[in-house]
């Protein structure tokens, strides 16, 4: 399964935000400022990041919670740098906190949890139950 997986293990990301990144394109407010649904992508990515290059072959991590707060807004053109930190490890649940920050100013805070899954096998359950 893991290798190198421990507490503490960190991971940065930046992005720029475009247009596509505002809540008025993903539908989840009206006004053209970096979504609450991309910043929790922006999360994950950097979670999935953190721990990626440590899994076992074939190994890989999927996101099964979120518990997030959105404190600031920030505008198109801002650039927002994601912090991951492993703060838990349960056999295949890691748990991670998570921090995004548009300069200085923190922009949104919380935790993320994922779990272990061999892919491949992951994949084969998702089809059989498609075919359904």
């Amino acid at each position: 399964m893991e290798t190198e997986i421990g507490i503490g293990l960190s991971h940065e990301e930046k992005m720029e935000v475009t247009r596509q990144d505002t809540a008025a394109v993903y539908g989840s407010g009206a006004l053209e400022v970096f979504a609450t649904p991309a910043m929790i992508a922006l999360m994950e990515k950097t979670s999935l990041m953190c721990v990626s290059g440590k899994l076992g072959e074939g190994n890989t991590t999927v996101g099964t919670k979120v518990d997030i707060s959105h404190l600031k807004a920030s505008p198109v053109g801002a650039t927002i740098l994601c912090e991951a930190k492993l703060i838990e490890v349960d056999r295949r649940r890691l748990v991670f906190e998570v921090r995004c920050f548009d300069g200085d100013i923190l922009v949104g805070e919380g935790r993320h949890e994922r779990f272990i899954v061999d892919g491949e096998k992951f994949m084969d359950k998702q089809k059989k139950f498609s075919n359904l």
